[in-house]
């Protein structure tokens, strides 16, 4: 995903992205309900301090390399590293008209957590890494891989647990098995459909070479899950009595 020729070759795909809309000349975040299972997003994350400043001087060196309004940024303090997205959309709010179906899928959760937690638990640190900028269709984020083979085996084992959880899958859940761990920096704006792809790949690229070049390796501490809901791409909450499993 990250050699040169798939990033120019990807840049002739890119479109708008449907999770922000102009509402009276202002970039506003669409309605985007749902709930995932992620790492405590920057905001809440005392254990990477380190790592998350330099992942928002990096954001902010992309925004200045590219055309003004292309790229719509995600708020800095909602970065996070997504380990199962769980529900959204539309399969959210066909859910949700279940009056008992948040109150089931907290508990479903957090019966997975319970018994995932031996399995998972060990006194060697989970650590992801930073190598690079990758594109998607409609957005731009960096790229993680493990650190090391114990860190990428218990992820994928939580992920199991979940995406094989009947109960879970009669909520709604889709399985996903496909796993590309990231962090999501921005979502394109309208303006992509104008833009100079050939020059923009080009651009991208050399972000993702300085990256490489202007940095040690940068590592996330996963340290715990946590589920959360949200209502955009903007912010991810909990309550504090909502399912969480320490690694």
């Amino acid at each position: 995903m990250l050699v040169p020729e798939t990033c120019q070759s990807q840049v002739q795909y890119i479109q708008p992205s449907p999770k922000y809309q102009q509402v009276d000349g202002a970039i506003r975040p669409t309605p985007f309900p749902g709930y995932t299972v992620i790492s405590p997003p920057c905001l809440d994350d005392e254990k990477n301090p380190a790592f998350y400043e330099q992942l928002q001087i990096y954001q902010k060196q992309v925004l200045q390399q590219l055309d003004p309004g292309l790229l719509i940024p995600v708020p800095d303090n909602s970065f996070h590293f997504t380990l199962a997205d769980l529900i959204w959309a539309s399969a959210y709010r066909h859910a949700n008209d279940d009056p008992s179906f948040e109150r089931r899928l907290h508990d479903c959760v957090a019966q997975i957590f319970e018994k995932s937690q031996s399995l998972v638990q060990s006194e060697k640190p989970i650590y992801w890494q930073v190598i690079g900028l990758f594109l998607r269709t409609r957005a731009v984020g960096v790229c993680l891989v493990p650190k090391d083979e114990d860190s990428y085996e218990r992820v994928l084992l939580l992920r199991r647990m979940i995406y094989q959880t009947r109960e879970l899958i009669g909520l709604g859940v889709e399985q996903q098995y496909n796993f590309t761990a990231h962090i999501t920096l921005g979502y394109f704006g309208e303006s992509v459909t104008t833009v100079d792809r050939d020059r923009l790949g080009k651009t991208l690229i050399n972000l993702s070479q300085l990256w490489l070049e202007s940095h040690v390796p940068q590592e996330i501490w996963v340290h715990r899950a946590e589920l959360r809901k949200f209502d955009d791409m903007t912010r991810y909450y909990r309550e504090p009595d909502w399912p969480t499993l320490e690694f």
